[in-house]
């Protein structure tokens, strides 16, 4: 089994290794390659360590096998060396610590962003945000306190904050939220926002990217407060101190003063294709003078940004 997830991760990580955004391969030299490997045997044994019995630590090494694949199946019912029962138990039942198992996997992530040191001046730390609901039907009883409506989808709605550094894009952390009368997405994202590693935020310029559900006031604010940049999309009707709607605005690039803002931003907008064909119009604000094409290059990358590990 161990074998099988080495040469499962030797795989991904070689085409992890490769360009995707210029279309063609482009493959690391074999001394990183050999680096990367070596960490990811490292992590891998540390979490199997994790584990407080042989059972899990081999449902554990299951699961990996899944992922590692990078097949497109990483669901239990594909695995052939455990059941789907025992992964389901693995899962939801049997007790081990997810928080130690977080830690390690934030510890080893933290070790390969701050060995990124490339010439020139300070680096993009992007921290992109994201609302993703996962749609359910029917009842839970384990999930009742999860289950809510936004936006007319009934499901888990889980607020995701995504680090991109150079080629890697990690999923760092995740609140779910628990519908009204709790904190809102926008409160969530800004909480993580604050809680990022003191070790990341010097080294690196932070650029926040998030979406029209994180364009709030509060959170704009909170985000100047702790002075980074933001890149931001707004809804349509947003409305300028003057009254006026965002969507009769003619020229972009110009500064702006949104209602419940006591600074300018700098606003632009691009069109966005949907999975079905149709093109949407999304605005975007900037919280730093830029010029437009500047503005709208990082707000579709917030959507174009595909690479993960």
């Amino acid at each position: 089994m161990k074998r099988e997830i080495l040469s499962s991760a030797e795989r991904y990580l070689y085409f992890f290794g490769n360009n995707e955004r210029k279309g063609r391969i482009k493959h690391t030299s074999a001394r990183n390659m050999e680096i990367i490997l070596a960490h990811a045997h490292t992590l891998m044994y540390t979490l199997l360590a994790l584990m407080p019995s042989h059972y899990q630590r081999d449902n554990l090494e299951a699961m990996l096998g899944l992922f590692l694949a990078a097949d497109g199946k990483p669901l239990p019912h594909y695995s052939k060396a455990k059941s789907e029962s025992a992964l389901s138990r693995f899962l939801n039942i049997h007790p081990w610590s997810t928080r130690k198992l977080i830690y390690h996997v934030r510890e080893q992530a933290l070790e390969q962003i701050n060995s990124y040191c490339p010439l020139g001046r300070k680096a993009f730390l992007q921290v992109i945000i994201d609302l993703t609901t996962l749609e359910k039907c029917g009842k839970f009883k384990g999930l009742d306190n999860l289950i809510s409506a936004y936006n007319g989808k009934r499901g888990l709605h889980i607020v995701v904050l995504y680090l991109v550094i150079g080629k890697w894009r990690i999923p760092w952390n995740f609140r779910v939220w628990r519908g009204k009368g709790t904190a809102s997405p926008a409160q969530m994202a800004l909480r993580m926002v604050r809680n990022l590693p003191k070790k990341l935020t010097q080294k690196f310029q932070v650029k926040i990217l998030a979406d029209t559900a994180f364009g709030t006031k509060d959170f704009i604010n909170g985000i100047r407060k702790l002075k980074y940049h933001a890149v931001i999309g707004i809804g349509c009707n947003r409305k300028l101190v003057n009254g006026c709607p965002v969507k009769l605005l003619h020229r972009r690039g110009q500064q702006v003063q949104l209602v419940g803002l006591d600074f300018p931003v700098t606003i632009s907008w691009y069109y966005f294709k949907r999975d079905n064909g149709q093109f949407v119009k999304r605005y975007i604000i900037s919280t730093q003078p830029l010029k437009a094409s500047t503005i709208s290059w990082w707000g579709k990358h917030r959507w174009h940004s595909r690479w993960l590990v």
